[in-house]
């Protein structure tokens, strides 16, 4: 089967049994090789998703962030030592004087994060004993991380921190004088051509916007009814989460860090570099670069980087194969969709020449 009716059906399958519901865009080179919509944007209203629906990208959003702190590296305006602590005068607080900008980008501070998803806490259980839409600023987030216990000292370990790329964003506030929202759009969106992406409010009404809900299930699996994601996360995107983007935006993205467009030669080149080893098993490796998470296999090259995003009522990846030249972007607004599609798309990238197939 043709590479097209081969994903079309896999993808109406899953969408079939309400398994995904979202979009897919597969790039080789600048040429798409594969674009798909499925599922609703609106279960209230039975809306379609199409490729022109925007997104909450989640932690995806931490790849916006990580570029601006690079720009910011190049403008001399920050360097990789600068220290968070310092700089926005936190010395009260139980965030290490030493924690600095390359051990945030990294995942390498220590610092403690206002959900620790590593030890298997919900972020949407953050929210059922305060108000989500109380935080809306970057400041706003420091209450309920600032004052927690480090898990290590800076540079000791790694471990996956959203709010160290908090702390990044308000650095960057720091520097720059700019919201850190006003300072992505001008500085990252605007450059790159993502004329379509945004941080909308979840309290008002924004066109093309898809609704993230999930299905709320009895003990035999029967689906009760379906839940909206609005009370569990803040209301408006923050620099570890929330901006929203349409699939062809996020490829843009990535194609303008390639291509030099966003970044110095030597900060672009860093971007797409493995930083820190975070996981072995046996024949591959997984590192954290800045933002970015690298696969590399057991000859140390670079199978694929990644950067994937999970929310209640959302989840998303964008996926680069650089031997290949193919990019994969898959947004979704239900939480456990974009995963078993990504891997699918992946095993036949690596086992069936995918982009010759088009």
């Amino acid at each position: 089967m043709e590479l097209k009716g081969q994903l079309d059906r896999y993808f109406h399958e899953l969408a079939g049994s309400d398994r995904f519901s979202g979009v897919v865009r597969v790039v080789k080179g600048d040429q798409p090789l594969y674009e798909g919509a499925f599922g609703l944007a609106s279960r209230s209203w039975a809306v379609s998703n199409s490729m022109q629906t925007r997104f909450d990208t989640a932690s995806i959003t931490k790849l916006f962030t990580a570029v601006a702190v690079l720009q910011l590296i190049d403008q001399g305006l920050l360097t990789f030592e600068s220290r968070a602590a310092e700089l926005l005068d936190l010395a009260d607080t139980a965030i290490s004087p030493l924690a600095n900008v390359y051990q945030l980008l990294t995942h390498s501070s220590g610092i403690g994060d206002d959900v620790e998803e590593e030890d298997g806490e919900s972020y949407h259980d953050l929210w059922l004993g305060r108000a989500n839409y109380w935080v809306r600023q970057s400041a706003d987030f420091l209450p309920q991380f600032a004052y927690k216990q480090a898990n290590f000292a800076p540079g000791d370990g790694v471990r996956y921190c959203n709010c160290g790329y908090v702390l990044l964003g308000l650095m960057l506030e720091k520097v720059t004088g700019l919201s850190y929202r006003e300072y992505v759009r001008g500085h990252v969106f605007q450059p790159a051509g993502m004329n379509s992406s945004d941080f909308f409010h979840l309290d008002q009404v924004n066109p093309q916007v898809a609704e993230g809900c999930d299905p709320i299930a009895d003990d035999a699996g029967n689906t009760l009814y379906w839940r909206k994601n609005m009370y569990s996360f803040p209301p408006v995107g923050s620099p570890d989460a929330g901006a929203h983007v349409t699939a062809a935006d996020l490829d843009r993205f990535l194609r303008a860090v390639r291509d030099g467009a966003l970044l110095s030669p030597e900060m672009s080149r860093a971007f797409f570099t493995p930083q820190l080893l975070y996981r072995q098993k046996e024949g591959w490796q997984m590192w954290y670069g800045f933002g970015l998470w690298f696969y590399l296999s057991e000859t140390g090259e670079i199978v694929c980087c990644q950067k994937e995003g999970i929310n209640a009522g959302v989840s998303g990846m964008i996926r680069y194969f650089p031997r290949e030249d193919i990019s994969v972007v898959i947004l979704c607004n239900q939480e456990s969709a974009a995963w078993e599609p990504v891997w699918e798309i992946h095993r036949l990238i690596l086992a069936s020449g995918f982009g010759a197939a088009a």
